[in-house]
């Protein structure tokens, strides 16, 4: 695990920033009088202020994509792709991608972009704001290899944001699951939503029934619980925390950034 980690972030303790782009065009709240040029000015001063301030990596995100689909627009993918590619001069530190909720599309935009991992809900099924969530794990697997995405690295959250299980199963069992039967790479645990700590019993769960492989705290992290996470967890990825009075939708701080990782690297 520690190898994973170390030839991944080149940190044991690894700090994933997130990169929310602003609405895309075909979602509800796009801004058609500012068009795309803003959303790349959006996410270059992110991308800036987060590399100026020293995180090990970043993930992009169509988190202003409210409310979320399980199924990625064209314009979504695209749009997403046009940016990253537009931008990838300036990235400095690996880099993955998410969208929300669609794992399939997500695997296919990492791959256009050379994008490093790819965090989604990859299995389980739930009952959710966008419906009923179920997305296929063994497909998105053998979609990855159709398009020989092998090296790119799957995080699998498996507490469902925005949602809750139609399983019984514990999350021992769901943990347990996901890496020996399918194959996570890393593993995530979230809140109920952005911006939302996670259990730090769940980090402990997580991390005792799977060792060998690296947990995240995927959603809620501050500098007010960043110490007692990261004696848990072997990572973070961190986006409120790091905004302008920590809301979510606000600009990336550069000073919330360096202080967040001047506390990282004392912890480390």
């Amino acid at each position: 695990m520690a190898n994973f980690l170390r030839k991944a972030f080149g940190f044991d303790k690894a700090i994933i920033a997130m990169i929310h782009f602003p609405p895309l065009p075909g979602s509800p709240l796009y801004d058609d009088l500012s068009g795309i040029q803003s959303i790349i000015d959006w996410v270059q001063r992110d991308l800036d202020n987060l590399q100026a301030g020293g995180v090990d990596a970043v993930m992009f995100c169509n988190e202003g994509d409210r409310p979320y689909v399980l199924d990625a627009p064209p314009a979504t993918i695209a749009t997403m792709a046009y940016v990253i590619g537009r931008l990838k001069d300036s990235i400095q530190v690996p880099f993955g991608v998410d969208i929300l909720w669609d794992p399939k599309s997500a695997v296919a935009l990492a791959k256009a972009v050379g994008a490093k991992f790819v965090r989604e809900i990859f299995t389980g099924a739930y009952e959710s704001d966008m419906g009923i969530w179920n997305p296929r794990c063994g497909e998105i697997w053998r979609y990855k290899r159709l398009i020989e995405a092998n090296d790119l690295k799957l995080f699998y959250n498996i507490t469902g944001e925005l949602a809750g299980s139609l399983s019984n199963r514990s999350l021992e069992n769901t943990a347990k699951s996901a890496v020996l039967s399918s194959l996570a790479d890393a593993l995530c645990i979230s809140g109920i939503t952005a911006g939302v700590a996670p259990d730090l019993a769940n980090l402990e769960l997580a991390k005792r029934v799977v060792p060998d492989t690296p947990i995240f705290a995927n959603t809620g992290v501050n500098m007010e619980n960043l110490a007692s996470v990261l004696s848990i967890a072997d990572g973070v990825i961190v986006g409120s925390g790091l905004k302008v009075d920590g809301n979510t939708w606000n600009p990336v701080d550069q000073d919330r950034v360096k202080e967040f990782m001047t506390q990282v690297k004392k912890l480390r």
